[in-house]
């Protein structure tokens, strides 16, 4: 090798090495999904219980399930506030229903395995937003332990069971209080 090229060699490593970290700094930001009044910050997704992908990049899943999550909760938000409102929610811990179970090679993927013994579980504070001023805030801590029973087995949605645990927590505990 010529001394010459030692620089450049340098140079490179020493880019690629940057870049690596400045990805990872990238990747460690807490997520945040919009969707009409809806806006939600998820914060610390790393320590959560369980937002595990089965048969695809976890990277990908995850923000799949907060962005469906947020469209789902705008649909009920909508419904529930008024129309000059806006809801803001920090979710600290996500645990969706069912457990992931390894397959040993039996097939690509893991699976997600759904029973009564692992109910979706989210932990969040909010704020309710009428213009700029917040005219109602909490912290809340849900559990929908009777989830398999509260929607048809037939349903087929994405993220059913926690997306119904959020519109009952709106209609039963946000919705009486405006």
């Amino acid at each position: 090798m010529r001394l010459s090229t030692l620089p450049l060699l340098a140079a490179i490593v020493i880019g690629a090495f940057v870049s690596l970290n400045v990805s990872a700094e990238e990747v460690q930001a807490d997520p945040v999904t919009e969707a009409g009044i809806v806006n939600i910050t998820w914060q610390g997704v790393d320590n959560y219980r369980d937002v595990k992908a089965v048969g695809d990049i976890q990277s990908r899943y995850e923000l799949r399930t907060f962005e469906t999550l947020t469209k789902n909760l705008n649909k009920a938000a909508s419904k529930a506030l008024k129309p000059d409102q806006k809801l803001l929610l920090v979710v600290t811990d996500l645990d969706l229903a069912g457990d992931v179970r390894p397959t040993f090679g039996a097939s690509v993927s893991d699976i997600r395995v759904v029973k009564d013994l692992y109910p979706p579980r989210m932990t969040f504070s909010y704020q309710i937003l009428e213009g700029d001023q917040v005219i109602m805030a909490g912290d809340e801590k849900l559990t929908d332990l009777g989830f398999m029973q509260t929607i048809g087995v037939a349903s087929d949605r994405p993220l059913r069971y926690e997306s119904k645990m959020l519109a009952d927590w709106l209609q039963k505990t946000v919705a009486p209080k405006l």
